[in-house]
């Protein structure tokens, strides 16, 4: 269940800030409005149109923002040691915008496979050179 405050549903209260969603929808004027409750995994999103929020129907658990060149969706897996359902951005291709933690493995692994390429390289080059009568030790 998400909470009221969320939707706009609070009332108002004179002498106090302004609700979350009058903030947003009217003071600042945030172009996107993202709602996602991780206790029933409810994604919902409200554009800006004209002065209010409009919620957009979703077809799918995802959302593309034109103007951003990105887009939003519910991905499963784990992150920081908890898997469950995250709000995570994707690019034009369809795929995640990597974590930090990802990328810097997706990093390590491509260093780890250049340098075994290299070494696997080096293996033929020495390979030739000996076919050939030389020994690679005295160039």
């Amino acid at each position: 269940m998400l909470p009221d405050e969320d939707l706009g549903i609070t009332e108002e209260t004179p002498n106090k800030p302004p609700t979350k969603w009058r903030l947003y929808e009217q003071i600042l004027q945030i172009p996107y409005y993202f709602v996602f409750s991780r206790y029933n995994n409810q994604l919902r999103i409200f554009r800006l149109i004209g002065n209010r929020y409009r919620e957009q129907v979703l077809t799918e658990p995802r959302f593309w923002i034109p103007e951003l060149e990105l887009g939003i969706g519910l991905w499963e897996g784990c992150y920081q040691g908890c898997s469950r359902l995250w709000l995570r951005w994707y690019n034009a291709s369809g795929d995640w915008v990597l974590t930090p933690e990802e990328f810097e493995r997706q990093r390590a692994e491509s260093e780890s496979q250049r340098a075994e390429s290299e070494s696997q390289r080096a293996n033929r080059l020495a390979d030739r050179l000996r076919a050939m009568g030389i020994n690679q030790d005295e160039l």
